[in-house]
């Protein structure tokens, strides 16, 4: 299941109570806060395996993916409608 908790998606077992999962992610996110002030949280999984409760937390990239269309460089969401559409009318040739 997914929910989101203080702006931060949580990825968790079905079989967590809500308040009980609200402790984990609170308790993560002050550690990851400490641990690493400067990097954003993707997202936060909260599993149970047998008796332990497994807390992933997975950073945001600072990777953005840019594409090249008519000579221009940059990220997709900035192209015109034009540029969009002939980034989506591209044939791959494999």
């Amino acid at each position: 299941m997914q929910t989101t908790i203080n702006n931060i998606i949580v990825k968790y077992d079905e079989q967590l109570q809500p308040e009980e999962l609200n402790v984990y992610v609170e308790d993560e996110l002050k550690h990851w806060n400490e641990k690493y002030p400067s990097k954003e949280i993707a997202y936060i999984s909260v599993n149970i395996e047998g008796d332990e409760v497994i807390i992933k937390t997975v950073e945001r990239s600072p990777i953005t993916r840019l594409r090249r269309i008519s000579g221009y460089l940059s990220e997709i969401d900035r192209f015109n409608d034009a540029k969009q559409a002939e980034l989506y009318d591209r044939v791959v040739h494999a």
